[in-house]
């Protein structure tokens, strides 16, 4: 009897457990915790959705959403690149190279983060770092023409015109209507005097695509044998670009000085008073 009642009151206190463990289970909510491999999509999502809005010009919102992206997922080069390339919009320079550190720590092989580096490099006015940069990049991605004609800029800026003119020529046997590194080779040889090839290349270029750049490039060239030819070609480049019409402007797309001189010869003709006056007005109006 005694052994009977002991089985009872076991049985009893084990039942009143489970009760009990029922009543909890019905009042504690229930919290669902997502999977690295979920966590992972989203924070590509939120990465795609940062890219996309920095083409917006909505700089400060893509950097936090830059930010978050990196924080879920550390581990994804791509997403440093993005947070990268938010700090770039918003001139943080120096935050975007260490972001891009880590990306090269996850993937060394990456060759948009050389790329990228280069970038920032040449806007410290760093070229020696954007040169080893970019030279990095195009060792792991050598086709990319963009990245050739980029280095071939580097060195125009150093005045090595003929290591230039090869990398804009390199880039032109990957894509022949890559029009930019024909007119910036027109812009090299300039400066080495070959003035007749010069105008055969701001020819071709014109002839691919009739930009601003190579139309006044031409018209400079021109200018001694056919001054009539050259103000009308300087008439179209303004109209197209009236930002070639300032000095500094035309430095920074990488002309050098002797083209300069006969830029500047060519502007101070009666026949373009007109054309430079609108120009320049309408630079201060989109000032």
């Amino acid at each position: 009897m005694k052994k009977f009642l002991k089985q009872i009151i076991w049985v009893s206190l084990i039942s009143f457990y489970f009760l009990q463990v029922n009543k909890v289970k019905a009042i504690i909510p229930y919290y669902y915790l997502p999977t690295i491999k979920e966590l992972q999509k989203q924070s590509l999502y939120i990465g795609r959705n940062a890219y996309q809005i920095l083409y917006f010009g909505q700089y400060e919102e893509s950097l936090n959403l830059a930010k978050l992206a990196v924080k879920i997922n550390s581990k994804d080069e791509k997403l440093w690149l993005i947070l990268a390339e938010a700090q770039i919009a918003k001139k943080q320079y120096q935050n975007a190279l260490n972001s891009l550190s880590k990306a090269e720590k996850i993937n060394s092989n990456n060759s948009e983060i050389y790329f990228v580096k280069s970038n920032i490099f040449l806007k410290i006015s760093q070229q020696k770092n954007a040169k080893n940069a970019l030279e990095k990049g195009i060792k792991i991605e050598p086709n990319n023409h963009k990245a050739i004609f980029q280095l071939g800029n580097i060195f125009l800026m150093e005045k090595n015109y003929l290591r230039a003119i090869n990398l804009f020529d390199k880039s032109l046997k990957i894509k022949p209507d890559f029009w930019q590194a024909i007119n910036n080779m027109g812009l090299a040889h300039f400066e080495k005097n070959n003035i007749s090839l010069s105008i055969k290349l701001f020819e071709d270029a014109i002839s691919i695509q009739e930009n601003a750049e190579p139309l006044l490039g031409l018209a400079a060239c021109v200018r001694i044998n056919d001054i009539k030819l050259a103000t009308e070609l300087a008439k179209k480049a303004l109209a197209k670009d009236p930002n070639y019409v300032d000095y500094d402007y035309r430095k920074e797309q990488l002309w050098g000085e002797k083209l300069q001189e006969s830029t500047e010869i060519l502007l101070q003709n009666e026949q373009l008073k007109e054309y430079v006056i609108i120009a320049k007005s309408k630079i201060i109006e989109s000032s």
